[in-house]
């Protein structure tokens, strides 16, 4: 099946349910910018941030993008079963590199995410691709109290997990980390999924020089980029994991990889995420054999989902797509 949701005028219906930290703030700003997506809904839940921030947050970010009116709920304020852990040692204590933005002139939907979610899909003439920024339990719940929404959808691209290494732990992604019990019910659930994890995360980068661009724009929305990619090029520095004086765009490779589908280099996989406590908790167990081992010939393993993996990324594509959207360069939104 295609990354890509189905169109309508053009224009792919999309939903995007975040935890907005710096990197989400990047994706909503080019989601709402990109001439090919049409935002129809973003849903709040805790993980970078509590929930109160990552909704004013949210708001914020649309109202430095001049976005059209979407509604904004606020979802779940942590994890299903674990504690939650914010990310503020990475995305600043307000969750957007400590900017210090006014606040914002929107108002949230008093509809709980859950609902929000539900209402979109059943409302849509046609099925919606629902992009996943963040721990997924606004999904879990969804598939649990609503289970007939998520199957109406096209399908969920989730930004999350890893087939190799991770950041939260040395084998465990954030977002799958946070809430590893909703990463497994939403990845059995039965919904065509696609794993956007830090396989090709850190690959798509953005250069010192692209930022000196973004700054001297005269589009606020696209000043507001530069100064978090200000903060990720420091934060990058620090961990080692991309180029030097390049900043990744992170969330947002997802968001481009449904604009343009083409970029990414993805395989069908049997996925298991790892519930057991200890240091592999939260893990996504990608099988990349060719064959079964003998834990499945001798019956001693559960079936695992099968989802689309991201194995490989035109980086130098998506930093451009990325560029060109915020900058005005895709046409108007």
């Amino acid at each position: 099946m295609p990354l890509g949701p189905v169109k309508q005028n053009g224009r792919s219906p999309v939903i995007l349910d975040v935890d907005t930290g710096v990197d989400d703030a990047l994706a909503l700003l080019f989601a709402v910018r990109h001439p090919g997506l049409r935002v129809l809904a973003i849903t709040c839940v805790a993980g970078n941030a509590a929930v109160e921030q990552v909704v004013r947050n949210t708001l914020t970010v649309l109202d430095h993008a001049d976005a059209p009116a979407i509604p904004v709920a606020a979802g779940a304020r942590r994890p299903l079963i674990a504690a939650p852990h914010d990310a503020s040692h990475v995305h600043g204590s307000d969750g957007l590199a400590g900017l210090g933005l006014p606040a914002p002139l929107r108002a949230p939907d008093p509809r709980h995410a859950v609902e929000l979610l539900r209402d979109t899909i059943l409302d849509a003439p046609e099925p919606i691709t629902l992009i996943a920024l963040a721990p997924l339990t606004n999904l879990a719940l969804l598939a649990r109290i609503y289970p007939e929404a998520l199957q109406r959808l096209e399908r969920i691209v989730v930004m999350g997990g890893s087939a190799s290494t991770g950041n939260a732990t040395p084998v465990a992604e954030f977002n799958t980390w946070h809430d590893p019990e909703a990463a497994a019910i939403v990845f059995s659930a039965g919904v065509p999924v696609t794993m956007y994890g830090l396989d090709v995360f850190y690959r798509v980068g953005v250069r010192t020089a692209d930022c000196e661009k973004l700054a001297t724009h005269e589009d606020r929305g696209a000043r507001l980029a530069e100064q978090l990619l200000r903060h990720q090029l420091r934060v990058c520095a620090g961990e080692g994991r991309t180029e030097p004086g390049t900043a990744t765009i992170g969330d947002a490779g997802a968001v481009c990889a449904v604009a343009d589908p083409a970029g990414l280099g993805t395989a069908l996989l049997p996925v298991q995420v790892e519930l057991a406590p200890g240091h592999s908790r939260g893990q996504t167990l990608v099988d990349r054999r060719v064959r079964p081992g003998e834990q499945e010939l001798h019956g001693m393993a559960d079936p695992a989902a099968r989802i689309e993996v991201a194995i490989d990324v035109a980086a130098d594509r998506y930093r451009d797509l990325f560029l060109s959207t915020l900058m005005g360069e895709q046409g108007a939104l």
